[in-house]
């Protein structure tokens, strides 16, 4: 059966993919692949396009009547959240006035950013490997980094204002939940557990592999340090990312809640 599967370039995802999309395990899918931008993947999530895809978990409080998150995949945590970083030292009551890149509308570091600063103005909307180079070049006062970002801010000279996803775990008491693996409700059921048995075991096929995906993993890395990919794998994959679980679903939960209640976004 062929579907359409949609994921990110960055390392956690393609790591987890590669078994899957390669054909390193047994399974019955073939894929029309689309390698992209987190945002541009919620965009096509937006449009209910992919059969399976990437996306924030912000992004699916939109979607969430026609997605749903599979069992394994997420990005979600504690300790690896955004990070809202600028070139000098910003003071809380100077942060509403600040002109601030985010890598997507739609992205929960977006979503996070405006939880913990509600008065804040409307960000500017960048490409995640673009948004250093735009706080560097005093393009924008400051920006919220994602992916790789947060193991070479402090090298290229740029300063911590504030880890918004230890800022949500301090509020919260729940993980971050970061981005999810989401499939669409209009698959047969059949189909959607088959692919979710098949994802799950290139998680696993992954982890007991680790030097298998990585010529797959530095053909999309933005960074191609080895020591930055492997921090990056081992941060954002986790157990979270095997199996959800009680806990994960209960955090995931809770944040979708938080979206409503809030009135940051109107979930359908």
């Amino acid at each position: 059966m062929k579907l359409t599967l949609g994921f990110s370039p960055c390392p956690n995802d393609t790591f987890i993919f590669d078994a899957l999309v390669n054909n390193k395990i047994k399974h019955e899918f073939r894929f029309d692949l689309t390698v992209a931008d987190v945002e541009e993947l919620n965009l096509l999530a937006m449009e209910h396009k992919p059969d399976i895809v990437k996306m924030s978990y912000h992004a699916y409080a939109y979607v969430a009547s026609q997605y749903l998150v599979c069992e394994s995949g997420s990005a979600l945590g504690k300790g690896n959240g955004p990070l809202f970083v600028s070139k000098m030292k910003i003071y809380p009551d100077e942060v509403p006035f600040l002109k601030i890149a985010v890598p997507g509308k739609y992205t929960t570091a977006a979503f996070l950013l405006k939880y913990a600063y509600p008065t804040i103005k409307e960000p500017e909307v960048y490409l995640f490997s673009d948004i250093e180079d735009a706080v560097l070049s005093n393009e924008t006062d400051a920006g919220v980094l994602i992916h790789e970002g947060r193991f070479t801010y402090k090298s290229k000279g740029l300063k911590l204002i504030k880890d918004l996803g230890e800022h949500w775990e301090l509020l919260t008491k729940q993980p971050v939940p970061l981005g999810c693996i989401a499939i669409n409700r209009n698959l047969p059921e059949e189909v959607r557990q088959s692919f979710s048995k098949a994802l799950k075991e290139s998680i696993r096929f992954a982890k007991e592999n680790p030097d298998s995906s990585r010529r797959f993993v530095k053909q999309y890395a933005k960074e191609q340090d080895e020591e930055i990919i492997n921090q990056h794998i081992e941060l954002f994959v986790n157990n979270y990312t095997l199996e959800l679980g009680d806990e994960g679903r209960k955090a995931v939960d809770f944040f979708m809640n938080e979206t409503k209640r809030l009135k940051i976004v109107n979930s359908e």
